[in-house]
């Protein structure tokens, strides 16, 4: 039998208290306090979706972050799955990061991450997710993005970070470039969010190893259907029968 819990309504003074810290996290973010009068039922609402949006996006950049990366990654791999369509996926990393931030110090190394940032959210669809996924990694979903369009596209990104010049203090510029690695999502198969990102992985690791500041897609003539990706597909219960 379910044991009945004793209810403890919180005390006014530590809900003020929490309140206060809700709105003190918001303002160091630079989002403004929600509107109307404080504590009504619309004001709470938009508090609560200002916090949510604030727990998906990188605090340096803006950006989405990795949580919801990976949220938005379960949801593509559905769609593709399902309705077939095609989607890429790039993974991107500033050359020679560690330089930067050992010669021009991390305060400059925040400049050059904010900077590609920009670029590669200027450089996308709107329906397109740009996410910074680790100190100076960055990913892209591409939904509803063509085979023949994707080196297209990857290449304009590169191209245009190539252009940047990232001013570091003492009238210095920094001349930026990035390696992008991509993979397209098999097409009506179920992949995971780990075997797409491994093989985007391992594009832009042989993008570096190629020497940097390119671009390598994975061959797309036939939808690659890697070993386990293919075990997901006949083990599910749909297949079943005709095996």
């Amino acid at each position: 039998m379910p044991v009945d819990r004793p209810f403890h309504p919180i005390p006014a003074e530590e809900t003020e208290l929490r309140l206060d810290q809700a709105l003190q996290l918001l303002a160091h973010s630079g989002v403004p306090e929600p509107r109307g009068e404080r504590g009504s039922a619309q004001w709470m609402q938009q508090l609560i979706d200002a916090l949510v949006e604030l727990s998906s996006r990188d605090a340096l950049t803006g950006l989405a972050n990795r949580r919801a990366f990976r949220v938005a990654l379960e949801r593509e791999i559905d769609r593709v799955a399902r309705s077939g369509e095609p989607a890429l996926m790039l993974v991107a990393d500033i050359d020679h990061f560690k330089l930067v931030n050992d010669n021009h110090g991390h305060a400059a190394g925040d400049e050059v991450i904010r900077a590609v940032a920009a670029v590669l959210a200027d450089s996308v669809r709107p329906m397109d997710l740009v996410a910074r996924v680790g100190g100076e990694e960055f990913a892209i979903i591409l939904p509803n993005c063509p085979h023949t369009f994707g080196e297209t596209v990857a290449e304009r990104i590169r191209q245009q970070v190539e252009r940047l010049r990232v001013p570091v203090g003492n009238g210095r510029e920094l001349a930026v470039s990035i390696s992008v690695g991509g993979a397209f999502a098999p097409q009506w198969v179920r992949s995971t969010p780990a075997l797409w990102l491994e093989r985007a992985d391992l594009q832009l690791y042989a993008a570096k190893a190629a020497g940097r500041n390119r671009v390598l897609l994975e061959p797309t003539a036939d939808s690659h259907v890697s070993h386990d990706e293919k075990r997901l597909l006949f083990d599910s219960t749909s297949f079943q029968d005709f095996l």
